[in-house]
């Protein structure tokens, strides 16, 4: 399966995922000149930025060790602008989710809540 295409499938799951679990989905692709969110969310408490990071389940690596301190920066970023641009009433929140694909069919995600803070840490 192409790569885009299992990306853009990840971003699915993750977005039935978080629906499934009662967050509701203000934004999707959000871009702006800082880069782009691919998912914003909110649920009671907190309005959430979410990267969607998709891998095979034979990887190396995590599909959260790619979210490094350059782009977690280009995330806050865009989110700061995003709050700026809209009066929602919740505190942010940074969130990786992972899917792993095996098979071309997703087969696990993981939802990290807090993956990382305003500062990048």
């Amino acid at each position: 399966m192409d790569k885009n295409l299992i990306g853009d499938y990840g971003e699915l799951t993750a977005l039935r995922y978080l629906r499934f679990h009662g967050y509701k989905i203000v934004d999707v692709n959000y871009r702006c000149k800082f880069g782009e969110i691919d998912i914003i969310a909110e649920d009671r408490k907190y309005i959430c930025f979410v990267e969607v990071k998709t891998r095979s389940e034979n990887n190396l690596f995590s599909p959260a060790d790619a979210v490094d301190f350059n782009k977690r920066s280009k995330l806050i970023s865009s989110a700061n602008l995003f709050l700026k641009n809209y009066d929602l009433k919740r505190q942010p929140r940074f969130d990786i989710i992972e899917v792993y694909f095996m098979n071309a069919e997703p087969s696990k995600l993981n939802h990290i809540e807090g993956a990382f803070d305003g500062t990048g840490n």
